[in-house]
C-alpha cells in the first residue's frame, strides 16, 4: 500500500559523512532532474549528477534475463529477479546497477541524493526475500516494469532498508524519480520508515527536503512570469525594467536544492515548445546548462583526511528519450553529446555491456 505522509523526521547526515573511508566520495547534494515533452509526443527525462570525487561512472547496457539478487542489511540474500526488460544508463562506484537510465519500454528511473530526509524501512530477517539496497531499486524498476502505473502498483511489495555501502561505511540516503513514455511521473521517497509516492505533474526533482515541501515552496514564487513585467508608475515617475527577463526577477540563483527546484520548474515550464524529440533533447541540455557546477563553486568549509576541500561538480548530464529509447550524455571533461540507441543493441546478450565515458574535450581548429 502506498502511504502519503506529511510528518517527517530530520536525521543528521553529519555523523555519517564523517565515516567516509579512504577519501571516499562526499555525498551528492546538487543533482537536478527535469522532464520535457515535444510536440510530436516524445518524453525526455534529463538530469545532472554531482559528486565530490570522480564517481567512475560507466555506460551500461543490461540485457533481458540478467539475474539479480538484492542486498540486505544482515548479509542474507535479498529479493531475486531476472530482467524482463533490457535497459541502458549510467552507474557509479563500480556497482552493476544503474543510477540513471531507461528501458526498452520507455520507462526511466533515477536516484537522487536525499540527505537529512531519508529514513528507510524497518528490516527483519524474515524480510530478506523481498528486500534490496537503496542503490538497487532503480535497476529493479527498469528491469521489471513498463510504466509508472506498474511501478506504483508494485513498489509497496518490496522492502528497502538501510544497507551500508561498504566503500563509504554508511547507507547512502537517496530518493527516486520515474517517468514513462506517456509523460507520467512519480517521486518515491522513504521518510520516517514509510514509503511515500507522489505524482509529479511538473516532472522536476532535486534533493532535500521532501518532495511535498518543494511543491509547497513554489507558492513563494507566485509572482513569477514567463514574460517581462510592465513599467511601474509611481506618481510622476515611471520605472522601466532594465531589460529582458524581468518576469523572473528574484528567481533564486544559488546551488541549494530548494533554489534549484524553483529554477528547474521555471525554466522547464517557460521554454518554447520543442517540435521533435531531437529538439527536446537539445532543449533539455540547454536548460541543464543553468545547473552546471564547475569545480570549486560548491564546496565544504573543512578539509578531508587528505587535506583537500571537498567540492561537488557536475560529473555528467544525461537526457533519455523515452520514445526512441535513446540515451544521451555528456561529461565534465567532454561536452560533446554522445548517444546509445538501446534498440540497436543486443537486448538478449549474455552479460552486461559496459562502455567507458572517459575522454577529453576536443578543440576543433577552423583555420583555413
Amino acid at each position: 500500500m502506498i502511504i502519503q505522509q506529511s510528518l517527517r523526521k530530520v536525521v543528521s547526515a553529519i555523523g555519517a559523512a564523517a565515516l567516509l573511508l579512504s577519501g571516499a566520495a562526499q555525498p551528492l547534494e546538487a543533482c537536478t532532474g527535469i522532464r520535457l515533452t515535444s510536440q510530436d509526443g516524445a518524453v525526455v527525462h534529463a538530469r545532472t549528477l554531482e559528486f565530490g570525487i570522480d564517481m567512475q561512472s560507466e555506460l551500461m547496457i543490461v540485457p533481458r534475463g540478467y539475474a539479480r539478487t538484492g542486498t540486505t542489511p544482515d548479509g542474507k540474500e535479498g529479493l531475486k529477479w531476472k530482467a524482463k526488460y533490457a535497459s541502458v544508463g549510467l552507474n557509479g562506484v563500480g556497482k552493476p546497477f544503474l543510477f540513471d537510465g531507461l528501458n526498452e519500454r520507455g520507462l526511466a528511473a533515477a536516484l537522487f541524493y536525499f540527505p537529512t530526509s531519508a529514513e528507510y524501512m524497518p528490516y527483519a530477517a524474515a524480510d530478506a526475500g523481498k528486500a534490496m539496497a537503496p542503490w538497487e531499486l532503480g535497476s529493479w524498476m527498469l528491469e521489471n516494469f513498463a510504466s509508472v502505473e506498474e511501478v506504483k502498483s508494485n513498489i509497496g511489495k518490496v522492502v528497502v532498508p538501510a544497507v551500508v555501502y561498504e566503500g563509504w561505511g554508511f547507507a547512502p540516503e537517496v530518493h527516486f524519480i520515474a517517468h514513462d513514455a506517456s509523460g507520467k511521473s512519480i517521486v518515491i521517497e522513504y521518510v520516517g520508515g514509510k514509503l511515500n509516492v507522489y505524482d509529479n505533474l511538473l516532472g522536476v526533482i532535486t534533493n532535500s527536503p521532501a518532495f511535498d515541501w518543494h511543491m509547497t515552496n513554489l507558492r513563494n514564487y507566485v509572482n513569477f512570469s514567463m514574460t517581462n513585467v510592465p513599467p511601474v508608475k509611481l506618481g510622476p515617475i515611471t520605472l522601466e525594467p532594465f531589460g529582458q527577463g524581468s518576469g523572473m526577477l528574484g528567481l533564486p540563483g544559488d546551488f541549494t536544492p530548494p533554489s534549484r527546484f524553483v529554477r528547474a520548474v521555471a525554466f522547464s515550464q517557460s521554454i518554447l515548445p520543442s517540435k521533435t524529440e531531437r529538439d527536446a533533447v537539445l532543449q533539455a541540455f540547454h536548460i541543464l546548462n543553468q545547473f552546471d557546477i564547475p569545480k570549486g563553486a560548491a564546496r565544504d568549509r573543512e578539509k578531508d583526511a587528505h587535506g583537500n576541500i571537498p567540492a561537488d561538480y557536475t560529473q555528467w548530464t544525461s537526457a533519455a528519450d523515452l520514445k526512441a529509447k535513446r540515451y544521451h550524455f555528456r561529461t565534465y571533461d567532454n561536452s560533446q553529446i554522445r548517444m546509445v540507441d538501446l534498440m540497436k543493441m543486443n537486448l538478449d546478450a549474455k552479460d552486461i555491456v559496459k562502455i567507458s565515458i572517459k575522454g577529453d574535450e576536443v578543440f576543433k581548429p577552423l583555420n583555413p
